[in-house]
């Protein structure tokens, strides 16, 4: 089988015309939110392109939301653009910047302007989370299940602990679909200082153990997620789609068709490692 995908991508400066330029229409894009960064930014690139004509999914981190107006302001540009689907978060900001304390209070004030037409992605965590208790982290997916769509996880490495965590929540009692957060095919170096910058450095903690998980992974440059995704496909029904964090990394192969033709192009060469390094 072959797994939907999503690719995420940073706002950062001139990424709208490097989409443009390397990354089909057909492909469904998602827009990080980062903390140095602020959600103007993301809903920047989200809206060009999705009055381009992509499929876009910005991320919303509730933490960084100034006040509910700025909230509204987001879903109308949502509406303006085409966008029919979010992706909230807590954030990683200390200080809230205004009301939203965490994803929840975010999900519902959606759901109120939007009268439940606004789907939204919500964070699920396989190897838990630094700051919260899994016991917590279970609640607050029940807690928010029926204001959401999907389950999106965060980036890991063990097509098992994905699994597990999908199997878990079903035994809970969250039925949401669960996307696999996949780290596409990228420079090992580039992957760790990347992953750190983005808050996901939790997630690398096997980059420092010795062993066979680690030797795998990380055998020659560049990590691919290619076993990864087959370790997923084996088990078809428990992972609905592939969430996968580009880096930015979306040119190409050197020597491969001019600009990917197909989203399936460009996503094949983001698994299996064929994406330029830039």
């Amino acid at each position: 089988m072959m797994f939907p995908i999503r690719t995420e991508i940073i706002p950062s400066e001139g990424i709208v015309d490097r989409v443009r330029a390397h990354v089909p229409l057909t492909t469904a894009l998602t827009v990080t939110c980062l903390p140095h960064h602020g959600i103007e930014r993301t809903m920047r690139a989200a809206v060009q392109l999705g009055l381009l004509g992509y499929s876009v999914i910005p991320h919303i981190a509730a933490r960084s939301l100034p006040g509910r107006s700025e909230l509204t302001g987001i879903l109308r540009d949502c509406d303006v653009a085409g966008i029919g689907e979010v992706f909230v978060i807590g954030g990683d900001r200390k200080q809230p910047a205004g009301p939203y304390g965490s994803a929840l209070p975010v999900l519902e004030d959606i759901a109120q302007y939007t009268g439940g037409r606004m789907r939204v992605g919500i964070a699920g965590y396989p190897e838990g989370h630094p700051l919260v208790g899994p016991v917590d982290l279970l609640d607050a997916l029940l807690e928010k299940q029926h204001l959401a769509s999907n389950v999106v996880t965060q980036m890991c490495f063990s097509a098992p602990k994905i699994l597990d965590f999908a199997a878990l929540l079903r035994r809970e009692g969250v039925q949401l679909p669960v996307w696999a957060g996949v780290a596409g095919a990228v420079p090992r170096t580039k992957l760790v200082s990347l992953a750190t910058q983005i808050g996901v450095g939790s997630s690398l903690k096997f980059l420092s153990r010795k062993g066979p998980l680690a030797r795998k992974l990380l055998s020659g440059d560049r990590y691919s997620p290619q076993s990864l995704v087959a370790g997923l496909e084996s088990q078809p029904g428990n992972i609905a789609g592939i969430h996968l964090y580009s880096f930015n990394n979306l040119d190409p192969a050197p020597g491969g068709p001019d600009q990917a033709t197909t989203s399936a192009a460009l996503q094949s060469a983001l698994i299996r490692g064929a994406a330029r390094d830039n």
